[in-house]
């Protein structure tokens, strides 16, 4: 049997129904909340000093050079040096046959003795005579005789002394010496063999290898950008700043170089100027004719702006871009003129400032314009798990 529901519990139903409706329609009218402003990570530039910098390759060549030859000719009786070593200045490296240079200097020698005794012959002639044609004892016309005999005793000594020295050289000559200390190569003539003072061969090489030369060239065009830098006072020059050598296996070299001299001339089938660095090769490891790499310091820049790389972009033309937070928050994008790497990083010549915020993490999730909370890079909030905290580079590759 169904129960009719009494007028009061037919009023509280209409009332309970209406509530609902009410709150559901609320509900279906509210409006959702805006989401947190996108976190990125920033670095706000500073001005700095970089060392521009320029790797250049380059030949390493011998400090000195000297090829050995013969000054006197003769058979050659020994070698005094072991090839591929090192010799010192004036070491005997050859020993040629001095049999007919004895002889000349022993014949020169015995002219010097019978010179000699004349001279003594003469001089005792010469003092009597004077001593007698004071009484009388000799005319003057023998005294005068005496005496010219004495001067040409004198003249004949020192011809024939003269005539020793000159059979001397040719005797010393036949020991062929080392003009220069350094490292010899090997011999071009064995024992036994006939050189001439005339022959175009040389005996042996000697180079000089510590300190040694790197030549390398760099572009008479940047020379020419760099010295207009310098003028404008935008670049300062770095001559004294040491050079960094690289081996042909990528090895760092231990040892630095320093600028030695420009050539004064372009070469004009290469368009390049000679330039030159001297290399200290106490232990010989770099050899002449090896090709080595050199990282040259072209000029240093006060006050330069450093840039990320990450946080530039190319458009389709190839025009370098940035994205800046500015003082409200928002992002900006910025045309920026960055031509020169620094190690990692940029080196801005227009577009940005020192205190310019520049987005390096979180671009793929921002556009100009949107509202963004910025995080310096390298403090706790952007650092992720385990990531190391980024450097600044302070040398630069490039003009």
């Amino acid at each position: 049997m169904t129960r009719t529901p009494t007028p009061k519990q037919a009023v509280l139903a209409v009332l309970i129904a209406t509530s609902l409706m009410l709150a559901a329609c609320s509900k279906g009218d509210q409006q959702p909340a805006a989401p947190p402003p996108q976190e990125v990570v920033v670095v706000t530039l500073k001005p700095q000093t970089v060392v521009l910098t320029r790797e250049l390759s380059g030949r390493a060549e011998a400090s000195q050079e000297a090829e050995v030859r013969p000054q006197v000719g003769g058979i050659v009786e020994r070698l005094l040096f072991t090839e591929g070593g090192s010799v010192t200045a004036g070491q005997a490296l050859y020993q040629l046959d001095q049999t007919a240079y004895r002889a000349d200097a022993n014949s020169a020698q015995a002219a010097v003795s019978r010179a000699q005794a004349s001279l003594a012959t003469a001089r005792l002639t010469a003092r009597r005579s004077a001593e007698l044609v004071k009484i009388d004892a000799v005319s003057r016309q023998d005294n005068d005789n005496a005496q010219a005999a004495l001067a040409q005793a004198e003249a004949d000594l020192r011809s024939a002394q003269a005539a020793l020295q000159g059979a001397n050289v040719p005797l010393g000559f036949s020991r062929v010496t080392a003009p220069i200390s350094g490292r010899i190569g090997r011999s071009s003539v064995t024992r036994g063999a006939l050189v001439t003072a005339s022959q175009a061969t040389p005996l042996a090489v000697i180079q000089s290898m510590d300190p040694i030369y790197i030549e390398i060239s760099q572009s008479s065009s940047e020379l020419l950008k760099l010295r207009q830098e310098i003028d404008a006072g935008t670049l300062r020059g770095t001559n004294s700043v040491p050079v960094d050598i690289t081996l042909e296996d990528g090895t760092p070299y231990s040892h630095q170089g320093r600028l030695s001299f420009a050539e004064t001339m372009v070469d004009p089938t290469t368009g390049a100027v000679a330039v030159r660095v001297i290399v200290p090769n106490p232990d010989q490891l770099l050899l002449p004719g090896m090709f080595v790499r050199a990282k040259v310091a072209n000029g240093e820049r006060q006050n330069a702006i450093l840039v990320p790389q990450q946080g530039v972009t190319r458009d389709p033309r190839g025009n370098a871009t940035a994205m800046v937070v500015d003082a409200n928050g928002k992002v900006e994008l910025r045309q920026i003129k960055a031509m020169t790497t620094v190690g990692n990083s940029w080196l801005v010549d227009g577009g940005l400032k020192a205190g310019d915020k520049v987005i390096v993490e979180g671009l793929q999730k921002i556009a100009p314009g949107a509202q963004v909370k910025a995080v310096e890079q390298g403090s706790q909030a952007a650092k992720p798990a385990g990531a190391p905290a980024a450097t600044q580079p302070a040398a630069a590759s490039g003009a």
